[in-house]
């Protein structure tokens, strides 16, 4: 399936030098997807959760031992694994 041509656009432009996995960013932080690398199941659910391109995300916080943290996304927050966090690629906002 081929991304739309803004999503596209937005990725191709983005995948510079400022864009880091989310598994880096500190709490407090305040940063937007730029992609999702993963394939199979894992990219899947990941996109389903709501980090697709584009998407503004806060690290609210993070575990006692550092995994999983808390993220704030569309409304609603959502803890997620840094082997998860990984995947998504973000960039400062």
């Amino acid at each position: 399936m081929t991304k739309p041509a803004e999503e596209q656009i937005l990725t191709d432009n983005c995948r510079d030098a400022r864009s880091v996995p989310l598994s880096t960013i500190e709490p407090g932080a305040s940063v937007r997807v730029v992609d999702v690398d993963a394939s199979g199941r894992v990219g899947r659910r990941l996109q389903e959760m709501g980090l697709v391109p584009g998407v503004e995300i806060r690290v609210v916080k993070t575990a006692p031992f550092g995994d999983p943290f808390e993220l704030r996304l569309l409304g609603y927050k959502l803890a997620i694994r840094r082997s998860e966090a990984a995947h998504v690629l973000v960039m400062p906002v």
